[in-house]
């Protein structure tokens, strides 16, 4: 579950990114201190949004495929802390946007949740070569 809820949520929100696009770029380029920088362009959200992703997808490698409790606890913290933040920045957000930051926040607790049941607990003991396969019987 941990997998579906997790990647499912990256796939949303790389969703999010493309439909908020436009209003994305319209907050940067209105705000004082991004207008006119470099940070200002369509390059520098769309390699946000890439170096987001793949941070995301390297923790999902190494807690789904290499049961690594370090990156588990990096992913439990960076997901807790996004979703403090997310009542702060729904004022700020389109209604559409808002609505799918709050879809991924539940989608992202939801997998964390999962990585700290019993057979997830079995799986980072014993790691992915010395699995107890009856665990999930």
């Amino acid at each position: 579950m941990f997998d579906r809820l997790f990647l499912g949520s990256t796939a949303l929100g790389l969703l999010n990114t493309a439909i908020s696009f436009d209003s994305t770029m319209e907050l940067i380029q209105s705000d004082p201190a991004t207008a006119g920088t470099s940070m200002a362009g369509p390059g520098f959200v769309i390699a946000s949004a890439a170096v987001g992703v793949a941070i995301s997808l390297l923790l999902w490698f190494l807690v789904a495929r290499k049961a690594s409790n370090v990156a588990k606890w990096i992913l439990t913290v960076l997901t807790v802390l996004g979703a403090a933040m997310l009542p702060f920045s729904l004022g700020t957000l389109g209604l559409v946007t808002a609505i799918f930051s709050s879809i991924l926040t539940v989608m992202q607790l939801a997998g964390i949740y999962f990585l700290f049941r019993p057979d997830a607990k079995a799986w980072f003991d014993h790691g992915p070569d010395g699995m107890d396969t009856t665990v999930f019987d």
